[in-house]
């Protein structure tokens, strides 16, 4: 998500809250503190156009206060809560299976940082494909647009809750 997004609701489970809400309190925190120090030691090393150190340091600044504004906004937005119901209906916090072109895809319908360390694919609720079936049950059909203009056909074929 880009900083001048929209910002908008994602589910995340209470584990994934205050893990990346530790994330952010230790980026916003200790984090900072290291990286300034860093970026002082590499200033009194010298000249800093020619100061490879302090040209690092920065750029890892950078991308540091990219992640705690992506984190910030993402807990900011956030709806918490248990795992959603198992009752066969697509809703963000679900693994999902669909049949498209003929095969099955599973995946998980919501936020990433929900599934971090696994290597399950994720899709947003707010995407093409994870609003067409948002709100579906097993068995109903859908339709989306991808960008090229065309329209793909997808059949639930199951929805159960995520468990990390």
């Amino acid at each position: 998500m880009s900083d001048t997004a929209t910002p908008t609701a994602s589910y995340l489970t209470q584990e994934a809250f205050d893990r990346l809400k530790a994330e952010l309190d230790q980026l916003s925190g200790e984090g900072r503190t290291e990286i300034a120090k860093k970026i002082e030691a590499a200033r009194d090393e010298g000249d800093l156009k020619e100061n490879g150190g302090y040209h690092a340091a920065k750029e890892e600044q950078g991308k540091m206060e990219a992640r705690i504004r992506q984190l910030t906004q993402l807990l900011e937005n956030a709806t918490v809560g248990e795992a959603p119901a198992d009752n066969g209906v697509v809703t963000p916090g679900m693994v999902v299976t669909v049949e498209m072109f003929g095969d099955e895809m599973e995946f998980l319908l919501g936020s990433r940082e929900i599934a971090d360390g696994s290597d399950l694919e994720v899709y947003s609720e707010k995407s093409p494909l994870g609003a067409a079936i948002a709100g579906k049950k097993i068995g109903d059909a859908a339709t989306y647009h991808v960008p090229n203009g065309k329209t793909i056909k997808v059949t639930v074929k199951a929805a159960k809750p995520y468990v990390p």
